[in-house]
């Protein structure tokens, strides 16, 4: 282990200010405000904003931790780590403006294009490679003789809390997490998955049901290089007579060969999800993985509580089912070795030339 106070250590560990160790977590702001200060383009700027903001960064680490503490900690934690990420955040947004500046003049000498030669032809424009990788997912599920079934994005409260079992008080229904749509008392969110349209595939299927939902979510996030305010997900739900959670996991590893080849492998680990009883959070084992195999987290899944199906006028009694879900963002980086959401989101051509011309 390393001796500093904080940041990543030759070993890999990470040295994490508690989140209520003002000393610490200054200690931590001032060295990410040196790294990026020292960046002399936006590549050195790029593994700035990945040692210090990324998901094993310092600050990350300490703003997980918050959720650990006592509630009258918790406060105090908050506005202090949240404080020093806005001071990371502001001092990268003010080095990017400067060096896309240079990088913008730099160009500008060195790519004059001559206007009189003759024009050069357009490449060809390609799908994403989120849309490319979700159509993927959604063959292999139709190839399993499931539907896709899609909903609105702008959602009632009742299909995005209520019937999935979220308790009034869930913390996931606080300002903080979801977007809500004005007047208040309209009770629409802009949803926060999509899970709404596994709700609505109930009320408006026969069971037996077999759907895959992906689509378009949102949560007040702030963009960092793991995190977005608008993310894709896809989700599954089946609901049939005499469903266990050996024919989820059944799905799940054919699944994950299907998308990781022939040695992938899950595991589930005992989780809680208001919507689902038992709950597991899915595991997979990535034989391609950048920096060797290894297990990586990939999603939540379970047993459909019985709470859901009742919501949805489905007898608990007669019927079972299973869900899971998973982020295609997430998927794409762990899949493809994308280390910076910001990759997928700022619509620079030659990140989709990376994945191939794919119309």
């Amino acid at each position: 282990m390393s001796d500093q106070t904080t940041g990543v250590a030759p070993d890999g560990e990470t040295n994490v200010p508690h989140p209520t160790d003002e000393a610490g977590i200054s200690v931590a702001v001032e060295a990410a405000l040196a790294a990026i200060e020292a960046a002399s383009d936006l590549n050195e700027l790029k593994e700035a904003r990945l040692s210090h903001t990324g998901e094993k960064s310092a600050l990350s680490l300490a703003n997980r931790q918050i959720g650990k503490l006592d509630k009258s900690e918790k406060a105090v934690a908050g506005k202090l780590v949240g404080s020093a990420r806005g001071r990371v955040n502001k001092a990268l947004s003010a080095r990017t403006v400067v060096l896309e500046e240079a990088e913008a003049a730099r160009i500008l000498v060195e790519e004059t294009v001559d206007v009189t030669a003759a024009p050069r032809r357009r490449s060809v424009g390609a799908r994403h490679p989120l849309s490319v990788l979700q159509d993927r997912v959604s063959d292999i599920f139709v190839g399993m003789g499931w539907e896709i079934a899609e909903g609105p994005e702008v959602e009632s409260e009742w299909f995005n809390f209520d019937a999935l079992n979220f308790k009034p008080d869930h913390p996931a229904r606080e300002m903080q997490d979801t977007f809500f749509i004005e007047p208040a008392d309209a009770h629409l969110v802009l949803r926060t998955h999509t899970s709404p349209v596994q709700v609505r595939s109930m009320l408006q299927r026969e069971v037996p049901v077999y759907v895959l939902c992906p689509g378009r979510t949102f949560r007040t996030d702030e963009l960092d290089a793991t995190h977005t305010p608008v993310f894709h997900q896809f989700e599954g739900l089946a609901v049939d007579k005499g469903l266990t959670m050996a024919d989820l996991r059944g799905t799940l590893e054919h699944f994950a060969r299907q998308m990781f080849g022939e040695e992938a492998q899950i595991r589930l680990r005992p989780a809680y999800f208001p919507f689902t009883e038992p709950s597991a959070e899915l595991d997979i084992w990535h034989p391609g993985a950048k920096g060797g195999p290894r297990w990586i987290e990939w999603g939540g899944c379970g047993m459909i509580n019985p709470n859901v199906l009742r919501a949805a006028g489905i007898d608990p009694e007669e019927y079972s089912g299973f869900a899971f879900g998973m982020g295609i963002e997430r998927t794409l980086m762990f899949r493809n070795d994308v280390p910076d959401m910001h990759d997928m989101i700022e619509g620079d051509i030659r990140f989709s030339q990376h994945f191939g011309m794919e119309i």
